[in-house]
């Protein structure tokens, strides 16, 4: 294991010397889109960035120095401009290509790290990680030795959490990065001292597992830190926090580990793919190749998953007229179907997309989004044959393999089906996106 650098000096609790068991730690990558944006533009190290969402409509991403200048977090890009063109702060669309690269690359780094079976991927940025029995000093040197492993091999910058449960853990990561210099983006929570401290320290809000309307509930009660929740009987939490759950945030904020690690396919409830439209559409045709083009997208998720859907929903988003500008209420419409049989082949699934579509649109009306869902996932070898059609049509399976495999080699769908078009016009604005320099022959990064 790596030595702790002479600069950090652990914190020397009573307990610290104990073996302890099953700790959990939660590794977070920092300001991921911004964090990658940065890795191929060293000359931004230090500066405010910010990245865009779909459409280059709102701020989903802000580096440390942008939220010092005052940008708040998923404001519409236009009510930031001002204070963007002031501070002078870099700006990028979202380049999905290369941050879901850039997050395999960390994620398999944690992989080596801990061990594939040790390594639950939470989002695109965060993985939780089960801890070999140790001592908390020896956790804590643990913690840097995965921060700097993965910024020296990957490049992207990450905080780390550790503590005996995954509520806790997040708890600690959030320390961690609320104070960067201090916390040397690596905090433990393991002895009852540091658990205590922390959570007084902590907002309800703050806490993982407690969404707004609970936080409104709890201060109005008069539980406003991490440690007045924690001292609640578990009774109440049975009564005022949704049954088994709140019991469950109560014994988890005690160091009791109620949420275990899971395989992440095993929790696969639904696959989707969705976009906004560049300009809006009011073509039944552009409409058609959105819907084939998502749901090939979506297949490609499921194969590579191995997993096939029994169930397709598709959904689109009217432009209304004199419509304010509200992402949580637009007006959505939608329809599903399900299948005869699970299926991941691409053609299997698009032609039920397409008739849905044709069902769902309306002449006279623009629509600026639309979407792809697949449900009632079951995996591949759970899925039988079919004794009465060809052996031929039973193994489309190894056709779309193939179809993927040189996708992947050659990149920008080289191979897609007819119904997705050609020159998509639809396609979502992106007008401020980077090179996607890890995937890209013909956008590599070039040294002078």
């Amino acid at each position: 294991m790596q030595q702790q650098p002479e600069n950090i000096h652990p914190l020397q609790h009573n307990g610290r010397s104990h073996i302890y068991k099953g700790l959990k730690a939660i590794v977070d990558c920092n300001s991921f889109y911004c964090s990658c944006e940065r890795l191929f533009r060293p000359d931004l190290r230090s500066k405010p960035v910010v990245v865009l969402s779909n459409n280059d409509g709102c701020i989903v991403s802000r580096s440390d120095e942008a939220k010092q200048v005052g940008i708040d977090m998923a404001i519409p890009y236009f009510q930031a401009k001002n204070l963007i063109i002031k501070h002078n702060v870099s700006v990028f669309s979202s380049n999905y290509t290369l941050y879901g690269d850039l997050s395999w690359r960390v994620m398999e780094t944690l992989r080596i790290i801990a061990g594939k079976n040790n390594v639950e991927v939470y989002s695109v940025d965060e993985s939780f990680i089960i801890l070999p029995d140790m001592t908390a000093d020896e956790a804590t040197n643990y913690g840097f030795f995965i921060r700097y492993t993965v910024e020296q091999w990957t490049g992207i910058s990450v905080s780390v959490g550790i503590a005996p449960t995954k509520t806790l853990a997040k708890a600690a990561n959030y320390i961690a990065k609320k104070n960067k210099l201090v916390s040397q983006c690596v905090t433990t929570l393991i002895t009852p001292d540091e658990q205590r401290r922390a959570l007084q320290s902590i907002r309800v809000n703050h806490l993982w597992g407690v969404g707004k309307a609970y936080t409104d509930k709890l201060i109005n009660m008069g539980i406003t830190s991490g440690w007045d929740l924690r001292n609640m009987p578990e009774q109440w939490a049975n009564k005022q926090m949704g049954g088994v759950t709140g019991v469950r945030l109560i014994k988890e904020l005690r160091g009791e580990s109620c949420i275990e690690m899971q395989k992440q396919l095993d929790t696969k409830k639904m696959i989707s793919s969705t976009r906004m439209f560049g300009t809006p559409v009011n073509d039944i045709q552009s409409v058609r190749e959105a819907i084939a083009t998502y749901t090939s997208l979506a297949a490609q998720k499921l194969r590579r998953q191995r997993y096939s859907a029994r169930t397709i929903s598709i959904f689109m988003v009217p432009k209304e007229e004199n419509h304010t500008l509200d992402f949580h209420h637009d007006p959505i419409i939608s329809m599903r179907t399900t299948l005869p049989r699970a299926t991941s082949v691409t053609n299997e699934l698009m032609k039920p997309a397409l008739q849905l579509a044709e069902k769902l649109f309306e002449e006279g009306k623009s629509y600026k989004k639309a979407g792809v869902m697949l449900s009632g996932l079951e995996a591949d070898e759970c899925i039988q044959g079919n004794l009465f059609v060809p052996e031929s049509k039973n193994n489309g399976r190894f056709l779309m393999d193939m179809m993927d495999n040189i996708n992947f080699s050659m990149r920008n769908d080289i191979l897609k089906f007819a119904a997705s078009g050609t020159t998509r016009n639809w396609k979502m604005r992106q007008e401020l996106r980077s090179h996607r320099f890890t995937t890209r022959w013909e956008e590599l990064f070039e040294v002078s």
